[in-house]
């Protein structure tokens, strides 16, 4: 997808005829719009004062939205009181690269058990769960639809109306929580509440501002969790915000990692993760296919936390129609969906052990945890740039079918050692690193792999399966005249039928100078 950014730049040339004479009136001074992001309180004053008129003034983050002068972009950059001015860039819906993916997730066995595509009685649907979907509207008089869509609010500038007038928001509305109605579709999660959070134009574009806006709106209104079918290659620094201080306020957010690899892409391990999703505070979901293989444009990189299905998904469309599309657009509702079935079960019945503050229920770090943890794996073992943690799983992250959750694992000790070897007056030395995993018991873990590197005077990835004392023993590249330091970190461990939880580490990773 073509991925640009765009100035509004007006600028008004007033001629006024009165009476006699004829008198000129002086074109007014070209705008841009900007976000302006503050060290402290936002300074509305400050704004106006340099001949700004403001669009938003944001409360997820410091700052405002608004049209300044050109000559005014300068001089507030240099005020003492601002951190920064980014010009409103454009952002786009990911998809249309052109849903049997309910059924692959396993969401039809949460709340169908005996298979007859009717919700059964008292099922967990998700209901009552409020999702934010940061789109361009949705068709919420689609009968699919019309249940669950319980508000919303536009942010674009032409309608102050929520409806779809493109067609995306509504089909991944539908992949999200389509109703049990006996026609159409169903979707992951049939009992959420839909949310219209229009900030994408009728052609599929917005701009940063609304999309802030739209994430702030989220926050305010008690939102769970945020759905984002949207990206920019270009890595803003109010949206980072944003959606850092969302997550921090305890909403869940979900957005498409992007259609943007290429085979130049891969081949050469560059990332080509969106924004939102590249953040750390947003989960990215990339798109698979019927096969379980990534589609060859679903984006890669290290932030891909999970996959779901992103190719040939029929889902609802605009005047009471479906289509079928592809994109990780399409993937990320299937995340949205399952996350919301995950926070509409009982966490002391489900995964007690990652109710880590122990209230009794899922907050957003304890859903996203989960859900890495019940993930299919795909790919290499463990996380990779490819599929993330795997394939999301709903029947497993609620409960429908049995997980192994009552054992951890960790890394208990790394110890460093090195060894050296005399050939003639110049001596080569390796570092040794011995790994010891144990589990929630304080037992050895035997057949775990342990994925690490070495960093320092040599560099290289390494993995290895523990011992029956749970220990795997590491030796870097020899080096020549060695004077420095050797450090080697753990990256990752995988046992089928335990959760790696790298909170509880001794240490993470350990160095040895030589």
């Amino acid at each position: 997808m073509n991925k640009f950014f765009a100035l509004f730049i007006s600028m008004f040339l007033v001629l006024g005829l009165l009476t006699q004479p004829l008198m000129i009136v002086k074109a007014q001074p070209e705008k841009v719009s900007v976000i302006v992001g503050f060290r402290g309180k936002p300074d509305a004053g400050l704004i106006k004062a340099h001949g700004g008129k403001i669009k938003y003034q944001y409360n997820v983050i410091s700052a405002v939205a608004c049209s300044l002068p050109t000559t005014a972009v300068d001089a507030l950059r240099k005020n003492p009181k601002v951190a920064y001015v980014e010009l409103d860039g454009v952002v786009e819906a990911i998809g249309e690269v052109l849903p049997w993916g309910v059924d692959r997730i396993d969401a039809d066995r949460v709340w169908d058990r005996d298979s007859n595509l009717v919700v059964d009685a008292g099922a967990n649907i998700g209901y009552g769960i409020k999702v934010a979907v940061l789109d361009t509207g949705i068709d919420y008089d689609h009968p699919d639809l019309v249940d669950n869509v319980a508000g919303g609010v536009s942010l674009v500038n032409y309608t102050i109306d929520y409806m779809d007038d493109n067609g995306h928001g509504t089909h991944v509305a539908g992949i999200i929580a389509a109703v049990d109605n006996d026609v159409g579709i169903i979707g992951t999660a049939p009992g959420v509440w839909l949310y219209a959070v229009k900030v994408l134009d009728s052609g599929g574009s917005g701009y940063l501002s609304d999309v802030i806006a739209g994430i702030d709106w989220a926050v305010n209104n008690g939102m769970q969790l945020i759905s984002m079918s949207l990206g920019t290659d270009t890595d803003y620094q109010s949206l980072h915000d944003a959606c850092d201080n969302a997550y921090a306020a305890g909403v869940l957010l979900v957005a498409a990692a992007g259609n943007d690899a290429s085979r130049l892409s891969v081949r050469f391990g560059i990332d080509t993760i969106d924004y939102p999703a590249r953040y750390d505070s947003v989960i990215a979901v990339g798109a698979v296919d019927e096969l379980d293989e990534r589609a060859v444009w679903s984006s890669t990189g290290p932030e891909l936390e999970l996959s779901a299905p992103g190719v040939d998904i029929n889902s609802t469309y605009l005047d009471d129609t479906y289509s079928l599309l592809s994109g990780t657009s399409m993937a990320c509702p299937h995340v949205t969906g399952t996350a919301a079935l995950v926070f509409g079960t009982n966490i002391s019945e489900v995964a007690p052990s990652y109710d880590l503050d122990g209230d009794g229920i899922w907050d957003a770090n304890e859903v996203r945890a989960w859900l890495q943890a019940t993930a299919e794996d795909l790919g290499d073992p463990g996380k990779d740039d490819f599929y993330g943690y795997g394939l999301v799983d709903a029947a497993k992250a609620v409960g429908a079918e049995d997980v192994v959750t009552s054992k951890t694992m960790y890394v208990y000790s790394i110890e460093m050692s090195t060894e050296t070897l005399y050939r003639g007056p110049n001596p080569w030395t390796k570092a040794i690193a011995t790994i010891t995993i144990l589990d929630s018991d304080g037992s050895p873990v035997e057949g775990a792999t342990v994925y690490g590197h070495w960093s320092g005077l040599t560099s290289g990835d390494v993995s290895g399966v523990t011992d029956a004392n749970g220990q795997v023993v590491f030796e870097s590249s020899l080096v020549k005249n060695a004077a420095g330091t050797f450090t080697f970190t753990v990256d990752d461990v995988v046992k089928e039928g335990y959760v790696y939880d790298p909170s509880k580490n001794n240490e993470t990773s350990d160095s040895i100078t030589v």
